[in-house]
């Protein structure tokens, strides 16, 4: 009896010892940094590292161009002060047809008799039109 439990439990031995072996190499596989999940857990780390100094660098970036925004938005917004007032000098100025202080009656030129017109329209115009 004794003889037939040392073989049963041998046999128990030498099978745990085959699965053990078999764990282990299917394990080493499933770690293998190339084919494995090991190498698709690097790669994504590799790419987590990537995309963290890419995500820093976009944030510098953005930052410099929201301060040359600024900058430019505060020039612009001087630059339509200066606008409005030099548009709201040009009102005090006299058109090109009045002056400073107007003509007597009597200094004007008299060059064409009265009873002409002062605007002529002539026909050949019309037909250009």
């Amino acid at each position: 009896m004794d003889l037939i439990a040392d073989i049963l439990l041998a046999a128990g031995a030498i099978g745990a010892g085959i699965y053990c072996f078999v764990l282990g190499r299917r394990l080493n596989r499933f770690n293998d940094l190339e084919k494995g999940v090991g190498g698709a857990v690097a790669v994504l780390s590799a790419q987590v590292d990537d995309l963290t100094k890419t995500l820093s660098a976009a944030q510098a970036t953005a930052s410099t161009s929201a301060q040359t925004l600024t900058d430019l938005t505060q020039r612009a917004e001087e630059m339509s002060r200066q606008l409005e007032l030099q548009m709201a000098s040009l009102h005090d100025i006299p058109t090109a047809g009045q002056t400073s202080a107007p003509i007597a009656p009597s200094e004007a030129p008299s060059q064409q008799s009265s009873n002409e017109p002062m605007f002529v329209r002539h026909r050949g115009a019309e037909a250009h039109q």
